[in-house]
């Protein structure tokens, strides 16, 4: 069973995201993130035109890329009607995204884990279809949930799988960088047999 789109209403933001005692991250982690992801496009020379981030909720990363990719088009993409309404954000799904588009900077964090299986292998097919550059992705798995997360600021959501899922998947398309970055198959980009993740 799939999490309800319903539920990520003003209540799930308030509680996971905006109230320092049960919030599951902050703008310190958000602007870390932001950072790995700008030096990684400066490293390997990708300049930016458009930005997808998939599955945006607060949007929170628009404004530390945009800072530094300036010009560039943010798309935020989101299921949650009360966002779409309070942010302007596109309101969709990654997996049923149709559109022609391509983003040369893709994000996708903290999404994938609501998901059952053929709705996930569906948004990370689209993943290779869209991005043209690099992306970021992450997102809880089964070894994250049993070792590493604070399971009483986190939502056990149905659809955790185990990391190698998502390597399988995303190695169709993307070659590994590590931390949490893929570099689309055929970017322009010069990347050292020794950058790439295994």
């Amino acid at each position: 069973m799939a999490f309800e789109p319903g539920n990520f209403d003003a209540e799930y933001y308030r509680r996971y995201y905006l109230d320092s005692r049960t919030a599951v991250s902050d703008m310190v982690e958000v602007r870390q993130r932001a950072g790995i992801i700008l030096a990684a496009l400066d490293y390997v020379g990708l300049p930016v035109k458009r930005i997808l981030d998939a599955g945006c909720g607060l949007g929170r990363m628009r404004a530390p890329l945009l800072r530094k990719l300036r010009g560039a088009e943010y798309v935020g993409l989101e299921t949650s009607e009360y966002l779409c309404r309070r942010h302007g954000w596109r309101h969709g799904t990654l997996e049923a995204m149709q559109a022609d588009e391509r983003f040369e900077l893709v994000v996708c964090y903290d999404v994938l884990q609501y998901l059952e299986r053929d709705a996930a292998i569906r948004a990370l097919r689209n993943l290779g279809r869209v991005c043209r550059g690099l992306l970021y992705f992450g997102c809880l798995t089964t070894g994250d949930w049993r070792h590493r997360c604070d399971q009483s600021r986190t939502d056990r959501v149905p659809g955790l799988r185990p990391a190698s899922f998502y390597r399988r998947e995303l190695a169709r398309s993307f070659q590994p960088l590590g931390c949490g970055l893929w570099l689309r198959k055929g970017a322009p980009a010069t990347i050292w047999d020794l950058d790439l993740g295994t």
